[in-house]
């Protein structure tokens, strides 16, 4: 198993990148998954007919990439996901890259949590922010 970043070892505005092309696939597993069966994400005649004009992803997708980011790369395997706000700001579409940046902002040694600035974005558009608290294994 490969071991992630120690609190010892992180620092204010380090960060990562991660990127994920959506696919129908995915929006398809998430919906079985999750029993999200919306049609704006499953149907694109239904979806043609919405503000977004064809379907588009769940944002809780969206956002599993802001948990695959921290869970992964920074601070990686060992940590622990405590807090996470989210605003969806415009829509993914099936086909586009959702790039994930994930920033430490802040380190709390005492506690052993870090907070991280959490941010989605598509053709260099934001389409989701957040922050997320993290605690880290002694």
């Amino acid at each position: 198993m490969t071991s992630g970043y120690t609190l010892e070892q992180l620092s204010i505005d380090q960060s990562v990148e991660y990127r994920k092309i959506v696919t129908q696939e995915d929006v398809q597993a998430f919906a079985t998954i999750t029993g999200d069966t919306n049609p704006v994400h499953l149907d694109a005649e239904y979806a043609a007919t919405t503000s977004f004009g064809q379907p588009i992803a769940h944002g809780m997708l969206t956002a599993g990439f802001i948990s695959a980011a921290i869970g992964t790369q920074l601070p990686g395997p060992g940590c622990i996901y405590l807090e996470q706000t989210l605003k969806f700001r415009a829509p993914v579409f099936i086909g586009q890259e959702v790039v994930t940046v994930i920033t430490v902002t802040d380190i709390n040694t005492r506690r052993r949590r870090a907070t991280l600035k959490t941010v989605c974005e598509c053709d260099g558009k934001t389409v989701v922010t957040g922050e997320a608290t993290i605690m880290l294994p002694a």
